[in-house]
């Protein structure tokens, strides 16, 4: 027996703000993935730093994809968990067999960033006047301020 939460969202909703979740997800592992592969690759003059950098990003988004997997779970609905079910679903473009140079790799992330923050600024407005759901706008908020914080840096070292 599936047990509906009953938390003052309707079932219709639960489900839509589940699956606006399930896309964010998507694109926060395929973010992920993406920095992990930059880590990886880095090389050059500010290797030791930006691979720094990036490995606290990701362990960053790490944290985010955690939180959103278990808002899915806390609305009643079941996580995608596998690469497949991520790529539909992205927002982000992959960019496979590319190695990019260090400033390539951070105009990537700032860009992929950036749309994410332009992306999830819409879902917080989705979820709030359409699905009257305040906990996962609240997580998004939150989710778009880490984003906001990730664009800044990688911003300062293309000026």
């Amino acid at each position: 027996m599936i047990m509906t939460p009953k938390i003052g969202i309707t079932e219709a909703n639960l489900k839509s703000s589940a699956s606006r979740l399930s896309i964010v997800l998507s694109d926060e592992m395929t973010l992920y993935v993406k920095t992990r592969k930059f880590h990886w690759n880095i090389k050059g003059n500010s290797f030791m730093e930006l691979h720094k950098l990036f490995e606290t990003q990701y362990n960053e988004l790490e944290l985010i994809i955690d939180e959103v997997a278990e808002r899915i779970n806390k609305l009643g609905e079941k996580t995608i968990g596998t690469m497949e079910e991520f790529l539909a679903q992205t927002r982000l473009k992959e960019t496979p067999n590319s190695y990019p140079l260090q400033k390539d790799m951070i105009l990537e992330l700032l860009n992929d960033n950036e749309l994410l923050i332009s992306e999830i600024r819409k879902d917080i407005d989705t979820c709030t006047d359409e699905y009257h759901d305040a906990g996962t706008a609240d997580l998004l908020t939150g989710i778009l301020q880490k984003h906001e914080t990730m664009a800044w840096i990688l911003r300062r070292y293309l000026n």
